[in-house]
């Protein structure tokens, strides 16, 4: 549902209203969010569904409530979705603003009138019903629930860096930020007062981390990005056989293969330097951080006439390249905030890409660790069970507990000159976008 962008035009309307909730969500309603999603859902399906509903819920609420029969809601989804903020709560005025006045009734009971932190015991655990179904026992503890990527910002964040010396080593956590990347990639920073950053979402108190503020910026296609750059260039069946045949104990893992093949074009020499002359900019489905702008496009220059397996292990490059200059867009506005990042700690499906993981080290100067336990959503959850349960006292000794660094991929310094020059191209790209949609609309 996050990646279904039909509500953009509520959201462009939402935005246009220039509600004093927006300031949460980085000054713009992202078609991304809840309240835009529900107006759609009351303008285009209101007999078949809006009428017929009596609860709206995110899929973690949705859980719990499976679970426990509680229709108690987690602050992490309520605040980053659907513009809650404890300990005020709803803002009447916001619903009735965009045309959901029907929201209000019975003390918004639809959208939740029940709230508590991440981790904190729902109901008296699994119901009778749910604990059959699990094989497991009544009254198990539950704990309220986190977006899969929160959680996974929990599974990473707090882990104990003692021997490792990085920069991050004896300073407060929001030294640090998590990136969950998978389909998307999520950038969770966190921070003890709350810091604005505009086309960023959030300050959001409690949405991750109990007692803490969290900016959450973010790309809204990466894996799905790269999928796509591969899958349809023209070479595409070419690159599945080669790779069949080189890695048929990873069942052809192409991109295994494509890491490999760019280790042999590059002769000795950095990989990322075969990227000098092929540039992308990576909005194919919006930018959702720091620009805030659903109806930006995706770019590439440099192309040519062929389409060799070459020129696709290249354009697979310059989208992975583009995807860490996105990262430090982000970065630059969260520092030029107030932000003080200066390590990054990766999980999700990309973190298992080596040279995923390096360029985002390269194009931001920034260490990068890599946790020991690969599903680090897992131990994000775990962390949730483990409050709920009472073996920890609270989160964040939770996560300094079950978190732990696995490898520290350290950027390569001699590449700075290289990424800094790539980044202004990356820039200009967007500059010229935004450029050629002037002249085309000045009729």
């Amino acid at each position: 549902m996050w990646m279904d962008h039909r509500a953009a035009e509520q959201a462009a309307r939402i935005t246009d209203s220039g509600h004093r909730v927006l300031s949460s969500v980085g000054g713009v309603m992202s078609p991304e969010m809840q309240p835009p999603k529900l107006l759609w859902l009351k303008e285009n399906l209101k007999e078949t569904c809006w009428n017929k509903a009596a609860h709206f819920l995110d899929l973690p609420d949705f859980l719990s409530w499976k679970a426990t029969g509680s229709l108690t809601r987690s602050l992490c989804t309520l605040v980053c979705k659907w513009t809650y903020s404890p300990p005020e709560g709803w803002d009447p005025s916001f619903w009735t603003s965009i045309g959901l006045e029907d929201l209000l009734e019975n003390n918004f009971s639809k959208i939740g009138n029940e709230t508590c932190a991440p981790g904190s015991p729902v109901g008296c655990g699994l119901s009778q019903e749910a604990a059959t179904d699990l094989d497991l026992d009544p009254g198990t503890a539950v704990g309220a629930s986190l977006i899969d990527a929160h959680a996974g910002g929990l599974g990473v964040i707090g882990a104990d860096v003692k021997g490792f010396q990085l920069p991050c080593e004896n300073q407060p956590i929001s030294s640090r930020m998590a990136m969950i990347c998978g389909t998307s990639t999520c950038h969770m920073a966190i921070s003890e007062q709350p810091v604005f950053v505009p086309g960023v979402w959030g300050p959001c108190l409690s949405a991750m981390v109990p007692g803490m503020w969290l900016n959450e910026g973010g790309q809204s296609a990466t894996g799905r990005l790269i999928d796509h750059m591969v899958k349809g260039h023209a070479a595409y069946t070419q690159l599945q056989e080669v790779a069949l045949q080189r890695f048929p104990s990873t069942c052809g893992n192409f991109y295994t293969y494509l890491n490999s093949h760019l280790s042999l074009m590059a002769n000795s020499h950095p990989v990322d330097l075969l990227g000098t002359n092929l540039h992308l900019w990576p909005d194919f489905h919006g930018n959702r951080s720091p620009l805030a702008d659903p109806t930006l496009k995706g770019m590439v220059v440099g192309l040519s006439l062929s389409q060799t397996l070459d020129d696709l292990a290249l354009l697979y490059l310059a989208t992975i390249q583009a995807l860490a200059l996105g990262t430090l867009h982000i970065l630059e506005a969260m520092k030029g905030a107030g932000h003080d990042i200066r390590t990054l700690f990766l999980c999700g499906g990309l973190s298992k890409n080596p040279l995923f993981v390096q360029i985002q080290a390269n194009a931001t100067g920034l260490p990068v660790v890599l946790p020991d336990q690969m599903e680090a959503v897992l131990v994000g959850a775990a962390v949730l069970g483990a409050c709920a349960s009472q073996d920890y006292k609270n989160i964040q000794e939770a996560m300094q507990k079950m978190a732990k660094v696995g490898k520290v991929v350290q950027p390569d310094d001699e590449l700075q000159s290289f990424y800094e020059r790539k980044y202004k191209v990356f820039l200009r790209l967007c500059s010229h976008q935004r450029e050629y949609q002037a002249l085309m609309n000045n009729r």
